[in-house]
């Protein structure tokens, strides 16, 4: 991994705000795809301006929002996309989406970049290179190696549903937030010590904030303590925790062991 991927992927990310200006958080028309998640113009939009900039010959892509074109899984270096991460979040005028964009280098998750044009936030990193949040050099990492006064961040949904009452009376905190990507990227630029899913998640979901992680230092596990892998021909993962090494062990060894954790 070399800067110059690096630099890649921020010059797209300043592309792609760009292409959301005309589009205004809270006030976006949207339809419902076949699944019953939302889609607006402005997905569409920073969909084909990423594809257009970022693979060169040879490089694969998988988007949420391209049909998936399986050549991919014939390339070493794919690119992993979300052009938006948290379009519910977009629409409702919630500043807690981003642009996400990770490289993904025979199954791992290399090189990462993710954008909250609403908070001003830009996360970058890659293996060997460590992360910058607005061009300035994460030092200050991890903020907490166990999870005794962590803050942890946890999915809106999930935990509208009930699903993080387990974790009632942990010794960490617990804040709601949206998109995925913009999750591990706060993990990632230190301003939150870590964050799991209770539910399955898409590569596109995954891939850039765990290159992030990865570059800050942290680990990305599944829940039975294997590594994820990416492009795969089902972009699908089963769950992730994300954070740094000891907290995620902590985690595993108590809050997962017998409780309605990450499945």
């Amino acid at each position: 991994m070399t800067s110059a991927e690096v630099a890649r992927i921020g010059n797209a990310l300043e592309a792609a705000a760009e292409a959301l200006l005309p589009f205004t958080p809270g006030s976006v028309a949207h339809v419902l795809k076949e699944r019953g998640d939302p889609l607006t113009e402005a997905d569409l939009a920073v969909d084909g301006l990423l594809r257009q900039m970022l693979p060169r010959p040879g490089e694969g892509w998988l988007s949420e929002e391209t049909g998936d074109d399986r050549e991919r899984l014939s390339c070493a270096r794919v690119w992993v996309v979300d052009p938006i991460d948290g379009t519910r979040e977009f629409i409702d005028g919630v500043p807690e989406w981003c642009v996400s964009i990770g490289l993904v280098e025979d199954g791992i998750a290399v090189a990462g970049g993710i954008l909250n044009p609403a908070t001003g936030e830009t996360v970058l990193g890659g293996a060997g290179l460590g992360v910058t949040l607005n061009g300035e050099v994460v030092r200050s990492w991890p903020r907490r190696r166990g999870l005794a006064g962590a803050l942890v961040l946890a999915s809106r949904s999930e935990t509208q549903r009930g699903e993080w009452e387990c974790y009632t009376g942990a010794p960490f905190a617990v804040r709601q937030c949206g998109s995925v990507a913009y999750k591990l990227g706060l993990v990632a630029a230190g301003l939150a010590d870590a964050t799991w899913t209770l539910a399955p998640k898409s590569e596109w979901d995954v891939a850039a904030g765990a290159a992030l992680v990865r570059a800050a230092g942290g680990t990305v596990l599944h829940a039975d303590g294997s590594e994820p892998e990416f492009n795969r021909p089902d972009p699908s993962l089963p769950n992730f925790l994300a954070g740094p090494p000891l907290l995620l062990e902590e985690l595993r060894a108590g809050w997962l062991a017998g409780s309605a954790g990450p499945r």
